[in-house]
C-alpha cells in the first residue's frame, strides 16, 4: 500500500494540523506540572517525611525517573513496529495517554509519607506520557507537508507551552491562595493540581481523535500476518536498515546526548532548586515565565530554520544550555532561578522542535512509527544516563552543584556528532526508500 495522506485543502489541512497540535497543549500539562514544576517538590517532601536526608531525597527522585525512562525504552521500538504493520497509531496513542492519565489521578491518593508508592505511579504516568509521544510524535510526517514539516512541528511545541503554562498558572494560584477557591488548604490543593492535569490532558487529546485520520497501513516485503511477529521482525529490519541511514543514525547518536542534557535540566531543576533552599512558589513562578517566554521563541526558531536550515539553530540552542549548567553551579538566589529559566525558554521548545523535524524529514515515511518508536524510545534508553549521573554526583560529592556540570559533557558532545549530519542526502535516502517500499507494496 502506499504512504500518500489524502490531498487536503488548506482549509481543513490547517484543522488537522491544529487538531494534531492540541494533543501538545494537552499533555504538556504533564511535562510542566507533573515533570518539572509541583511533583518533584512534592515527591522530595514524602521522601524527607519519610526519613530521607535531603541529599538522598533529590538523588531517590532521579532515580525514579530513570526508571521509567528504561520501560519505555524497552517497550517502544516493538510497538511502533506493531502500529506501522497494523495501521494503529492512533489507538496506540489512546491506549499510552490513557494509561498516562490514569497514572496521573492516582496522585491524589499519595499519603504524607509514601514516596515509594509515588514513585510508582509516577512511573505509569511517564511510561503512559513517553509512549504516547512515540505514536503521536509518529502521525508528524503524515500530518505536515513536507515543506511545512519544520512550521508544524514548532507549532505543536508551542501549543504545549501555552496549554501547559495557562495551567500552571492556575496551578499557581490554587496553591498559593487555595481560599480563593474555596479549597480547604494546601494539602487539598496540591491533589486538585494533580487531578486537574488527568482531565486537562483527556479533553484536549480528542480533536486529534476526532480530526486526524490513522495513517494507511504499510504492508510489503513480505511481512508475517501476526502483528507482534510482524512487529519484531521490522524492529530486527530497523536495525539492519540502520547501517544503511548513515545521517540518521549520526542524528541519533548527537540526538541521545544533548536531550539526555535537556531531559536531566527539566526533571531535575525544581528538586535541585528545592534542596539549595528556593521557595516552592519562586520555582513555580519562574517555570511559569519559562512557558510563556518559550511560546515566541518556539516559533522564532521555526523561522531561523526557515532562513539558515535546521542544524544550526539547534546549535544555538545547545550553546545556550551549555551556559545554563556551568552558571547553574553558582546559583544562590531565587533571583539567579529566574535569569535560568528565562535562558530556558529561549531555547527549550525551539530546540527539541527543530530536532524532531529534522529527524522526521530524514525518515522514510512507510515506517514512521517504527523509526519515531526507535527515536523517542532509544533517546530515553540514552536518556537513562543523565539522571542517574546526577543522582551518583549528588550523593557522591554531598551536593547537587556539580551533578549540573556533569550535564555539560551532554551538550558538547550531541554537539559535536550533530556537526557531522548531512540532513539533505537523509532526505534523499529517506525518498528513495518510500519509492522502493511504494513499489514493493503495490
Amino acid at each position: 500500500m502506499s504512504s500518500r495522506r489524502p490531498v487536503l485543502d488548506d482549509r481543513a489541512y490547517r484543522k488537522v494540523v491544529n487538531a494534531w497540535a492540541m494533543y501538545d497543549w494537552g499533555n504538556s500539562a504533564f511535562a510542566t506540572t507533573i515533570m518539572a514544576a509541583v511533583f518533584p517538590v512534592f515527591y522530595r517532601e514524602l521522601a524527607l517525611a519519610a526519613g530521607a536526608s535531603a541529599n538522598d531525597a533529590t538523588a531517590y527522585w532521579a532515580y525514579t525517573t530513570a526508571v521509567a525512562l528504561l520501560i519505555v525504552a524497552l517497550l517502544g521500538p516493538v510497538l511502533g513496529a506493531v502500529a506501522d504493520h497494523t495501521g494503529g497509531k492512533k489507538y496506540y496513542l489512546g491506549f499510552f495517554a490513557g494509561l498516562g492519565i490514569v497514572g496521573t489521578a492516582l496522585f491524589t491518593f499519595l499519603g504524607d509519607d509514601t514516596y515509594v508508592r509515588a514513585s510508582f505511579f509516577f512511573i505509569i504516568g511517564n511510561v503512559g506520557f513517553a509512549g504516547a509521544n512515540i505514536f503521536y510524535e509518529s502521525l508528524l510526517p503524515h500530518v505536515a507537508r513536507e515543506e511545512d514539516i519544520d512550521r508544524v512541528s514548532t507549532r505543536g511545541y508551542a501549543m504545549g507551552y501555552v496549554g501547559g503554562g495557562i495551567l500552571l498558572v492556575v496551578h499557581a494560584l490554587w496553591l498559593t491562595h487555595p481560599e480563593w477557591f474555596f479549597m480547604p488548604g494546601s494539602g487539598f490543593a496540591v491533589r486538585a493540581v494533580f487531578l486537574s492535569v488527568a482531565v486537562w490532558w483527556a479533553v484536549f487529546s480528542i480533536p486529534l481523535f476526532r480530526r486526524v485520520s490513522e495513517p494507511a497501513v504499510m504492508l510489503g516485503r513480505g511481512e508475517a500476518v501476526s502483528p507482534v511477529g510482524a512487529g519484531f521482525g521490522r524492529l530486527g529490519h530497523t536495525l539492519h536498515q540502520l547501517l544503511q541511514y548513515r545521517q540518521l543514525l549520526l542524528f541519533l547518536g548527537a540526538f541521545w546526548l544533548y536531550n539526555d542534557g535537556i531531559g536531566t535540566i527539566i526533571k531535575m531543576a525544581a528538586v535541585y532548586g528545592s534542596e539549595i533552599g528556593l521557595d516552592a512558589g519562586d520555582m513555580i513562578g519562574a517555570l511559569i515565565i519559562t512557558q510563556f517566554i518559550g511560546i515566541p521563541c518556539t516559533f522564532a526558531f521555526g523561522r531561523l530554520a526557515g532562513r539558515m536550515g535546521t542544524k544550526r539553530p539547534i546549535f544555538l540552542g545547545l550553546a545556550v544550555y551549555t551556559l545554563i549548567s556551568i552558571t547553574g553551579y553558582f546559583m544562590q538566589t531565587a533571583t539567579h532561578f529566574y535569569m535560568l529559566a528565562i535562558a530556558v525558554g529561549l531555547v527549550q521548545g525551539g530546540t527539541q522542535a527543530l530536532s524532531r523535524s529534522l529527524f522526521a524529514s530524514m525518515v522514510p515515511k512507510s515506517q514512521a512509527s517504527e523509526f519515531f518508536g526507535f527515536f523517542s524510545t532509544s533517546s530515553k534508553f540514552a536518556g537513562i544516563l543523565g539522571p542517574v549521573i546526577f543522582a551518583l554526583v549528588s550523593q557522591l560529592t554531598g551536593s547537587s552543584r556539580l551533578s549540573i556540570v556533569a550535564i555539560v559533557v551532554f551538550f558538547v558532545g550531541g554537539g559535536l556528532l550533530l556537526l557531522l549530519v548531512d540532513e539533505e542526502e537523509g532526505m534523499r535516502v529517506a525518498r528513495e526508500e518510500d519509492e522502493a517500499f511504494g513499489a514493493a507494496g503495490g
